[in-house]
């Protein structure tokens, strides 16, 4: 789309080999490379822009903390653009202080359809798969998510591989059933995704490899087994995998958890479909995290207030702030000297002078 414009796009990952890596690093360095598209691979030491002045950070949540700032870091004060779908919840106490500017798409595609959500006991097994097999026969495909590659001590976690092949011999018997998960050779996992989008796979037993950049129109039906061994976020990535045509979709979300903290986060998830919401409830529940360090929940570094409870106070500081910022030396006021004693405080642990 952009090589009609003039503008140089080009591609790194892990899997480049070292020349072409070399010569690659060599133009985003002299900036014959405009925009630079990759994974985990563009924040290696060794990856140097000219001049950086935008990153953008797709499904913000599969990145750390530390991971997204050593990106940003890469450019002089570069614009920052970060997506996704279900907002983590120190980036909800990050827009309760104001430090980001947030954009909501809270509307389907059109023709798209609200995905109906069942939270069941293993007990319902036999039924569940029942109903996917007959809805499967009728042309419809499904995904089932397992928490584990392999087996565990614990017999009632669910393993991709054996799960795969429990289906097969018993409840779907008949079914074209394939597995798919991290430890697969690269072209493995396209070969079996390949016979999953054309339909030669019925139902994929999978891992959470499937979270993102997986699109499959015709697959209406999500089974997520062991479900209380998924954060919400997880779970609600999971649930956007189904419901992408325009045919009505399912997801069921099995779990044998007596947790009454597990029941709650799933009947959170039941009742809620909207992203910001479940973020907003999973930071009722974790915390929101530690808003200048790498925890991305746990507990607020407030004695007092709660983010949730107090925000109208959050916001009448941070309109405050914005006030006393007006003036670039505000530091020197000395009115003002409690202020900058406790800002001296709060920034202690960073390696650079704040007034400077």
């Amino acid at each position: 789309m952009l090589q009609p414009l003039g503008i140089s796009c080009a591609l790194l990952t892990g899997s480049v080999p070292a020349a072409k890596r070399r010569a690659l690093l060599a133009s985003v360095a002299d900036g014959t490379t405009d925009i630079l598209i990759g994974t985990h691979a563009l924040i290696q030491r060794d990856v140097s822009f000219a001049r950086l002045a935008l990153a953008v950070t797709d499904e913000q949540h599969r990145f750390g903390v530390e991971q997204r700032a050593r990106l940003t870091e890469k450019g002089r004060h570069p614009h920052v653009l970060v997506m996704s779908a279900t907002p983590i919840p120190r980036t909800m106490a990050m827009v309760l202080y104001g430090d980001m500017d947030v954009s909501v798409i809270d509307q389907l595609p059109p023709g798209r359809k609200k995905t109906s959500t069942f939270v069941l006991d293993s007990s319902y097994h036999e039924r569940m798969y029942s109903y996917i097999k007959r809805r499967v026969c009728d042309g419809a495909q499904a995904y089932v998510v397992c928490p584990l590659v392999e087996d565990a001590d614990n017999e009632s976690i669910k393993a991709v591989e054996k799960y795969a092949e429990e289906l097969s011999c018993e409840y779907l018997r008949g079914v074209r059933v394939g597995y798919l998960h991290g430890r697969m050779k690269s072209k493995d996992k396209e070969a079996v995704l390949h016979d999953f989008s054309s339909g030669n796979i019925q139902v994929l037993v999978s891992t959470t490899v499937i979270e993102v950049g997986v699109n499959v129109p015709s697959a209406t039906i999500m089974v997520i087994e062991n479900a209380e061994r998924f954060g919400l976020s997880q779970l609600h990535q999971l649930r956007g995998r189904v419901g992408r045509g325009s045919e009505k979709a399912y997801c069921f979300v099995v779990s044998d958890s007596k947790s009454e903290s597990a029941k709650e986060r799933l009947e959170i998830f039941r009742t809620v479909s909207d992203g910001f919401e479940l973020s907003r409830r999973d930071m009722q529940i974790r915390g929101p995290g530690d808003f200048l360090g790498s925890r991305q929940s746990g507990l607020p570094m407030f004695r007092h207030a709660d983010l949730m409870r107090d925000s109208d106070a959050v916001d009448s500081a941070h309109e405050e702030a914005k006030r006393i910022l007006q003036d670039p030396l505000w530091y020197t006021d000395p009115s003002l000297s409690k202020l900058r004693a406790s800002v001296v405080k709060l920034f202690a642990r960073v390696d650079f002078d704040i007034f400077s």
